[in-house]
């Protein structure tokens, strides 16, 4: 299961009234400096394999195989000095980035 912080569910909302497209993607790619990458976005359709998660009145939408790098991911916002920005807390990362954003697994 997937967690997201109030303040994510804030800003994720903030964002998607902006959006034309109502689904919350999230996804995990291969790439950054840690071997993977989280991807947020905005969608139009539910894909077949995709799981969809109701979170606090925001629809995520999230792919198969993402969906077994991210069990029980916790997503955070918050801002700083240098402006604001999601968090992850991935219990399945074993090491990340100076950019948090980008994460290595053991499998």
């Amino acid at each position: 299961m997937i967690h997201l912080s109030q303040a994510a569910v804030s800003e994720i909302g903030r964002i998607k009234s902006k959006q034309q497209n109502v689904l919350f993607r999230l996804a995990v790619k291969p790439g950054g400096c840690s071997g993977f990458f989280y991807d947020m976005s905005f969608d139009e359709a539910i894909k077949v394999g995709d799981q969809v998660f109701e979170l606090d009145e925001i629809q995520v939408v999230i792919d198969a195989t993402s969906l077994n790098y991210l069990k029980g991911l916790r997503v955070d916002y918050s801002e700083d000095l240098m402006g604001g920005g999601f968090r992850f807390h991935n219990p399945q990362a074993i090491a990340t980035c100076g950019c948090g954003n980008s994460f290595s697994l053991s499998h």
